[in-house]
């Protein structure tokens, strides 16, 4: 998938149905029916209104004082991948699948990637 100009909400929500299965027949919600997905161009999703400085990241360590907050833009910056991957994972249930079923997903900021020997086929978003 092609991340470029694409609002971020709407292209998780068609990841994480692709990566649980759920647009095929077979879908049943226990099993991990669905497929690898791979995103190229994570710099460039876009963000409606204000989101872009308003919108905050927070890490928390479990010490005193290390909570850490980021904006979106600074994640933008420094980790790319990491916008979309949490908002996939924030879409999927919280449970044992889930997480292997988020291993699944690759996202690279830029528009190259190295599964082109996979012969993926380009869904449009």
């Amino acid at each position: 998938m092609d991340a470029q100009d694409q609002i971020l909400g709407r292209l998780a929500v068609k990841i994480a149905n692709i990566l649980r299965g759920r647009n095929k027949a077979t879908y049943t919600p226990h099993i991990d029916t669905g497929d690898f997905v791979v995103v190229i161009n994570a710099e460039k999703v876009t963000v409606s209104g204000n989101k872009e400085e308003q919108k905050d990241y927070m890490f928390y360590t479990g010490y005193f004082g290390n909570e850490k907050n980021y904006k979106l833009k600074d994640m933008r910056k420094n980790k790319p991948a990491f916008i979309i991957e949490n908002a996939v994972k924030g879409m999927l249930p919280r449970n044992r699948l889930s997480r292997q079923i988020l291993k699944k997903l690759k996202i690279y900021a830029g528009p190259n990637h190295p599964h082109s020997a996979q012969q993926p086929i380009t869904f449009e978003a």
